[in-house]
């Protein structure tokens, strides 16, 4: 059977998500000869779908080829991926610095991705001088263009006062819109002051839902520092934590 995908559709990102989750690898083999015609999204969904292997086998150093295509087009998202593989070192070699370059170009440009990636260099000093202000004034930025992990990070540093005034309401308000976006680590931010508020209830719907959401990592912390409460719930809620992050290894 014949599968086409019309050049409205590699547009239309609902449309083309539910093609991938139906039929991967004809909706891959479609974005595939939409990328060759010329189509920009389709150009860079193609280097996506290479860096995932969703569809298509994983091929890293082409899906950064198309990568490059698409941003030399002008496709920001495509231009913000070239500074991820260039960090991460996926299909090429790491390099924090170039990073740096993509991210700024596409941050400059008005994408709140890049412009959350490269405040996370900045925040750290990965290829580029440590600036916590200008960190703070991307994150800034990309919270309010509705970025859900930079809305997370604005309230800490809201909350915690580094590089501006301490802003506790400012910083839950933060959180919340974090939490609502999707973020998990807005999700435990937000429970996390709803049960210092007292609101225990509420605040363990938004802690569950963070460990429905989280990665491993993040999974294994946050069952440390629930442990360390004095909420017994919490301290069960704790090894919900563990557990799930044990499922995501594949140890059980």
């Amino acid at each position: 059977m014949s599968f086409q995908l019309r050049r409205e559709e590699v547009l239309d990102g609902d449309r083309l998500k539910a093609m991938l989750d139906e039929s991967p690898a004809r909706a891959a083999q479609a974005i595939l000869v939409a990328a060759r015609e010329g189509v920009l999204d389709a150009q860079a969904l193609l280097g996506q779908i290479l860096l995932d292997g969703q569809g298509i086998e994983q091929d890293q150093p082409l899906a950064l080829r198309w990568f490059e295509i698409a941003a030399q087009r002008g496709h920001l998202m495509a231009r913000n991926m070239l500074g991820r593989c260039h960090e991460r070192g996926w299909g090429c070699t790491a390099d924090a610095a170039v990073a740096v370059v993509h991210y700024r170009q596409a941050a400059e440009a008005g994408l709140d991705w890049a412009m959350y990636n490269y405040a996370n260099l900045l925040a750290t000093g990965r290829g580029v001088i440590e600036d916590q202000s200008q960190a703070l004034n991307l994150y800034r930025r990309a919270a309010e263009l509705g970025h859900a992990k930079s809305m997370n990070l604005l309230g800490r540093y809201l909350e915690e006062g580094r590089f501006c005034p301490v802003d506790p309401p400012a910083a839950r308000d933060w959180y919340r819109r974090s939490a609502e976006a999707g973020d998990f680590r807005g999700q435990f931010s937000h429970g996390a002051v709803l049960v210092e508020q007292g609101c225990l209830a509420e605040g363990m719907v938004w802690l569950r839902q963070a460990m429905l959401n989280g990665n491993q990592h993040f999974l294994e912390v946050s069952a440390q520092r629930l442990r360390e409460t004095s909420e017994p719930l919490l301290k069960l809620l704790a090894e919900d934590y563990a557990n799930h992050a044990r499922a995501l290894f594949g140890q059980v």
